[in-house]
């Protein structure tokens, strides 16, 4: 008994430690859309992002074989990061959701999202569950519920606060950074030293990336509506 107590006190602990960047994503992705499409694009980009994660579970051991998983992760969180900031094609100001998608694009940055940055929740939950389908399960429904409330949470004060999107996004492109610095492959082969100040080395030049990018969409869209 003690031993399942202390399995479930770690689980908490793990979701409520690596579920939080992932509520963020979501909360970035719906906060423009409106509130029954949020509700909905959260539940069932949750819910598929989990059914996800139960797949992913069971092949855990596997994708620790995988070359370059953390790297190809870290670059398309990169991407995603550009993505939500990137102004939509009827705003000429400031970042957005990129509304013209809609729901559909909504759940779609949440699932690819929730994919790149689940590998490490998904085996260390995998690790302390020790083999316990219904602690495993327990912990698979908690980080839906973490991602459900935390994401409703994260959109609201984004929405009052608009600054806080570029918060959620500097979140991610660190994320980025050090999953693209601790990729196994990249580290064993010597590509990059496993150093301290690698991922900082690294999270500096993505953000410089996904600025430059965003920049000129923005300046490209300013000259659209312009000529128009």
């Amino acid at each position: 008994m003690e031993g399942i107590f202390l399995a479930l006190i770690n689980i908490v602990i793990i979701d409520l430690t690596l579920s939080g960047d992932n509520a963020v994503v979501i909360g970035m992705a719906v906060r423009k859309l409106p509130p029954r499409q949020k509700t909905l694009a959260i539940l069932s980009g949750g819910g598929l992002a989990i059914l996800l994660r139960i797949s992913l579970t069971a092949v855990a051991t596997f994708l620790l074989t995988v070359p370059l998983l953390k790297a190809v992760g870290g670059l398309v969180l990169l991407w995603i990061t550009y993505h939500l900031l990137a102004p939509d094609e009827g705003a000429a100001h400031g970042p957005s959701a990129r509304p013209e998608g809609g729901l559909w694009d909504a759940m779609r940055t949440i699932i690819i999202a929730d994919i790149t940055m689940s590998t490490d929740n998904v085996l260390a939950v995998g690790a302390a569950a020790h083999g316990d389908v219904t602690l495993l399960i327990f912990g698979l429904t908690l980080s839906m519920a973490i991602l459900v409330l935390g994401g409703t949470i994260v959109s609201v004060m984004m929405n009052k606060m608009s600054w806080l999107v570029y918060v959620g996004a500097g979140v991610l492109v660190v994320l980025a950074g050090e999953m693209i610095a601790t990729d196994p492959w990249l580290i064993q082969n010597g590509v990059l030293p496993e150093v301290w100040w690698m991922p900082w080395v690294l999270t500096i030049v993505g953000a410089l990336g996904v600025l430059a990018a965003y920049l000129i969409r923005r300046k490209r869209h300013l000259r659209a509506e312009q000529a128009a």
